[in-house]
């Protein structure tokens, strides 16, 4: 494939990044040193990733579309600028996937649904339009569940084919997974980013909400929706949230906290709140209970303070404030939201529209603006009280699922443990830190809102502490 005969040499360093769990993984911000130096370029790492996604994508089906022809002409194009020594941007030359109901000039968008079949976009979403005008190689659209919100898709789990990767954003998932990207775009409106990056043996991260720009990006709760990132490593997870906030932030929101080319220096916690929550004794297995109580081992061992409901005032009201069906009731929340544009799917397209959208919809027709104000208020009141309670720490820290990825295709795994940040608008990091039976599993880490550079400061040394021990 062109280049990538000359690229062995750089193979290894393509791989097996440093503080990566997944071996598998590919990083472009470990490969920006050979692009500098002239010792890769950006056409070579493309081909190495098109090598492997030629040897896996009839396996795992990661893929809507992809563009290789334009992805060789925009990584050439990198590697000119290179040899030039004038990169456009910190992601100059980076491979992304873009998850297929993001919005994309030169490919179909089609929001995985037959109600969109053949939709071509004139234009690109905001956040491709950063990546594009950044020099970023935008190789194909991954597979989404329909509109982000359904319970299937084609994609497999590139750690075990039998098993769901995760969605909604399971093509990013499983491509980032299966090292056959460094890093690819999600969205979460519950559990879409950070679940598949738990199954899948990748980095995921949900910045605040409204960090990172939604225009062009098909939408499913405007409360709710959040952009997020899948990568390889943490290097390129925050390398592309940066980029896309400084390139192209939100308006009437704040940017990225401590959005740079660079990871910010880590940052030892001194005191995390261990979450459990009912879900910890209803859908835990215990093989996945164990892997969490050791890493916390490794933690106090390194001199973390874990404050947990069992030993302290703060964690077990918090834990009793999100157990009170907050999460239940802020459903209500997303179905008033989703009446445009689903409303009209269904009346012209009903057949092709799952029952959970149907019932959805059917809710939303049913409730009074008063009742819409009444959850928006007692959303403001509990977002209150958590921040409150969490002002004594750091963070959180969770498990981001119940376990490894389950088996069968037909439901993409339990959200228990994700909601709550997300609906709470808090940023949030998948890390795959852990295993059972051999897949990964990932570690939780939730923040303040708006202290997302504090957070990835704190997932970097938790990562470099644990691999070290």
């Amino acid at each position: 494939m062109g280049e990538g005969g000359q690229g062995g040499e750089h193979h290894d360093q393509l791989r097996l990044p440093e503080f990566a769990c997944n071996r598998n993984a590919v990083s472009f911000s470990h490969a920006l040193p050979d692009f500098r130096a002239g010792r890769d370029t950006p056409r070579a790492f493309l081909e190495r990733c098109l090598e492997r996604i030629v040897a896996r994508e009839a396996e795992l089906r990661a893929f809507a579309a992809l563009n290789i022809d334009g992805a060789r002409a925009a990584a050439d194009a990198a590697g000119a600028r290179y040899r030039a020594g004038q990169p456009l941007s910190m992601v100059d030359g980076c491979l992304v996937g873009i998850k297929d109901i993001m919005d994309t000039r030169d490919m179909p968008t089609r929001m995985g649904s037959p109600v969109y079949a053949g939709w071509q976009p004139r234009y690109d979403a905001a956040c491709v339009q950063a990546l594009r005008f950044g020099g970023a190689v935008i190789v194909g659209k991954t597979v989404t569940t329909a509109f982000a919100c359904g319970a299937t898709n084609s994609t497999v789990n590139p750690h075990d084919s039998q098993r769901t990767p995760g969605g909604s954003s399971s093509g990013s998932a499983a491509a980032v997974g299966a090292g056959m990207l460094p890093v690819a775009l999600g969205t979460q409106t519950q559990g879409s980013t950070l679940r598949p990056a738990s199954f899948c043996g990748a980095v995921g991260f949900k910045p605040t909400h409204g960090a990172l720009t939604m225009q062009g990006v098909h939408p499913i709760s405007v409360t709710h929706d959040h952009l997020g990132v899948i990568g390889g490593t943490l290097e390129d997870t925050w390398r592309i949230a940066s980029h896309i906030s400084l390139a192209n932030g939100n308006p009437g929101q704040a940017f990225l906290d401590g959005a740079s080319a660079e990871l910010p220096a880590p940052a030892k916690p001194r005191r995390l709140l261990r979450l459990y929550t009912r879900h910890w004794e209803q859908e835990v297995d215990p093989a996945a209970r164990d892997a969490f109580e050791a890493v916390l081992e490794k933690l106090q061992r390194a001199g973390v303070v874990l404050a947990g409901r069992g030993d302290d005032s703060d964690a077990a009201a918090l834990e009793q404030a999100l157990d009170d069906g907050f999460v239940e009731r802020s459903l209500d929340i997303t179905a008033y939201e989703m009446k445009w544009p689903y409303a009209q799917y269904i009346a012209d397209h009903g057949q092709l529209m799952e029952k959970r959208v149907h019932d959805r919809i059917a809710r939303a027709q049913t409730m009074l603006p008063a009742e819409y104000e009444a959850l928006l208020s007692e959303k403001a009141a509990m977002k209150t009280k958590v921040r409150d309670l969490m002002r004594a720490a750091d963070g959180i820290i969770t498990l981001a699922a119940s376990g490894p990825a389950p088996v069968g295709h037909a439901h993409t795994g339990s959200r228990a443990f994700l909601t709550y940040a997300t609906f709470l608008g808090l940023p949030a990091f998948s890390l795959p830190l852990m295993s059972v039976g051999g897949l990964p599993v990932g570690l939780q880490l939730i923040g303040h809102a708006g202290g997302d550079g504090k957070l990835c400061a704190l997932a970097r040394w938790i990562m470099r502490e644990i691999a070290a021990q």
